[in-house]
């Protein structure tokens, strides 16, 4: 049987950053991917998982700090001109036309003029926008404006496109319509590309358009599933295999992991664990929609359905669920136990005291905030304090995330104020909390 040929792949692919405290970042550990000519392959994972780290990798835009990317066998050392990237943020020049816009690529390559308008001109047809040629972008709806990124991609005819969640700032209807625009211009081979890779933070985005989906663990990023996608296109949401499909990939995504290496910036036990961004109305509201199922349980596919939330809004919720002893997640399902049972039937004032004993119990940040303040003739301290100690756990914009979260949880547990103004956290008034 012939083997489509590889296009596009990366063999033992390390990446890695160095925080402004001279730590090593790993963001990517050991990845090997092939892309093959006629498949469309999904790149999938959580928030953090390295997904646009790993696209920017293969198309050149950034440099491995291990392993080689290889684009037709020859190693890749910078931007190639048969690979193509659509971003989630249009990334057009305001200042420019549409047609501008889609012909900025050709004039890099050193296009002629009149052949860079004839190609531009074909591409803006193609993909939907003819009559908008000298419209400029606010001018344009979002799903236009994307439409003219994928304009711009298509007119240096690309063998490989790369997509980075280029539908997730769009509405539904608009994604939805795109998104099966792309499919048939791919099925009707309408586009000179030959295979597709997309970086996706939906489940049901990537069954749907995928003939392969890889699946990233987090901290580092590696892969730790791949699922091919025997469906036929156009695919049903509704049917009984994409369902089944769609469970298989939450069970994968929720079943832990054991540690590949003892790492105190992780441990849950440590001040520098990365706390879940999960603001508390919504983890209340979470907990409140999974009591109200039969037995406390839920599928999470059927939780995100309900609740239309993106896998990179549940599972920050899920997440802070079982750090702190409300629920637990496994193989796809949440079921909250005895603690999150009490705090859904709870009424406010109970709530927060309640919510107040979890946190002093599961996270030491909150814990170590409210000992600081006690210990203090002020009952003050200024959250840059707190901020120094996180950065010798993580870099400076996780370190701001993690403490937003801990102030947001403590402060509705009456644990802390907070000065926004000031940034200073206080004791205000005292209380005694034994």
């Amino acid at each position: 049987m012939h083997r489509p040929a590889v296009l596009l792949s990366a063999q033992g692919v390390v990446t890695s950053f160095t925080t402004p405290e001279g730590r090593e970042l790993r963001v990517l550990d050991g990845v090997d991917l092939d892309l093959h000519e006629g498949e469309i392959v999904a790149l999938l994972g959580r928030s953090g998982s390295g997904k646009s780290t790993l696209l920017r990798t293969l198309i050149g835009l950034l440099r491995p700090s291990q392993g080689e990317v290889r684009y037709h066998g020859r190693p890749v050392t910078g931007p190639e001109p048969g690979m193509a990237m659509v971003f989630q943020s249009f990334a057009l020049f305001p200042w420019l036309t549409v047609q501008q816009n889609v012909e900025l690529g050709l004039e890099a390559q050193g296009v002629p003029a009149q052949e860079r308008r004839r190609r531009a001109l074909a591409a803006i047809d193609l993909i939907g926008l003819d009559g908008f040629e000298s419209a400029f972008p606010k001018e344009l709806s979002g799903g236009m404006r994307q439409r003219v990124g994928f304009a711009r991609a298509l007119v240096t005819d690309p063998d490989v496109l790369c997509m980075d969640e280029p539908f997730s700032a769009l509405d539904v209807l608009t994604a939805e319509n795109l998104r099966s625009e792309l499919l048939e211009l791919w099925a009707e081979r309408r586009i000179p590309t030959r295979a597709i890779l997309i970086v996706t933070h939906n489940i049901e985005e990537a069954v749907l358009m995928a003939d392969r989906i890889l699946v990233l663990s987090a901290d580092p990023g590696r892969f730790r599933a791949e699922l091919r996608v025997g469906l036929p296109q156009p695919r049903d949401r509704q049917e009984p295999a994409f369902r089944e499909l769609v469970e298989r990939i939450y069970a994968v995504m929720t079943t832990p992991q054991p540690p590949a290496a003892p790492d105190t910036a992780s441990d849950r036990t440590s001040l520098g664990f990365r706390l879940p961004k999960a603001p508390i109305a919504q983890l209340s509201g979470l907990i409140e929609e999974v009591a109200s199922r039969p037995g406390a349980r839920e599928d999470l596919p059927v939780l995100a359905g309900g609740m239309r939330l993106e896998i990179d809004d549940l599972f920050p919720l899920t997440d802070a669920a079982e750090l702190l002893g409300l629920a637990r997640v496994s193989h796809g399902d949440i079921v909250l136990l005895p603690p999150g049972l009490g705090f859904a039937e709870a009424e406010t004032q109970v709530r927060k005291q309640l919510f107040a004993q979890y946190l002093l119990a599961h996270v030491p940040l909150i814990a170590h905030i409210r000992q600081v303040l006690d210990t203090r003739p002020s009952r003050r301290a200024p959250e840059e304090r707190f901020l120094r100690e996180l950065e010798d756990f993580m870099p400076e914009e996780d370190a701001g995330q993690v403490l937003e979260t801990a102030i947001d949880w403590g402060r509705y547990a009456e644990l802390f104020a907070y000065d926004y103004n000031s940034g200073v956290l206080s004791l205000d008034p005292p209380e005694d909390l034994d």
